[in-house]
């Protein structure tokens, strides 16, 4: 083998490298990505908490909204009970969301959530959420959702979220990938973020 062989077979090597380096950080990048979301509340990304604040701060007081969009391929009417509620820093709240299924088929639904103002949601915990199972609906079914909720009473310290009086919670119903077709009507767990805070 010549010296010239051995630099091309060198340099195709480290080119392998580079592109299985590049293929790795592709298939990480969406993990990544969303770890980084739960643990910031970047774009809005809402926290999980395992229990409520001891206190909360009864000089403030922030309004909570509720929105509810359904993808256009879900034949499900999806809307929110109530348009908004007042919340004290703290203070834990329950909401629900009401769920029909308006096709002739049963059908699973998985929701995505997030809040705006999007810097709030570092401060947006969430104790309990239906968006932490799919839920499925026999045709004509209907349920309401509930999800359990509290604002981190470290808002009133973030000198950022000083002008923050409302909070919109948005949750879009999706149909889940993996449709099983036996007429599932029981809540199936899907994988929820860890706490990181």
């Amino acid at each position: 083998m010549t010296p010239g062989d051995r630099g091309k077979r060198r340099t195709v090597s480290g080119l392998l490298m580079v592109v299985a380096g590049m293929v790795a950080l592709v298939v990480a990048s969406v993990p990544l990505y969303r770890l980084f979301c739960t643990v910031t509340g970047y774009n809005g990304t809402t926290q999980r908490a395992e229990s409520a604040p001891p206190a909360t701060v009864p000089g403030r007081v922030i309004t909570v909204r509720f929105d509810a969009n359904t993808a256009p391929d879900l034949d499900w009417e999806f809307r929110p009970l109530q348009s908004a509620v007042q919340v004290h820093p703290g203070e834990t709240k329950t909401v629900a969301y009401h769920a029909i299924n308006r096709g002739s088929v049963p059908v699973t639904g998985t929701a995505t959530f997030n809040v705006t103002p999007a810097k709030t949601g570092l401060y947006f915990d969430k104790l309990q959420c239906f968006c932490f199972t799919r839920q499925s609906l026999a045709p004509g079914e209907a349920k309401d959702l509930t999800v359990t909720f509290f604002v981190d009473p470290d808002i009133v310290n973030d000198p950022n979220d000083a002008d923050v009086d409302t909070i919109t919670l948005s949750y879009t119903m999706f149909r889940a990938q993996d449709q099983d077709g036996a007429g599932q009507t029981a809540s199936v767990p899907v994988a929820a973020p860890a706490q990181f805070r």
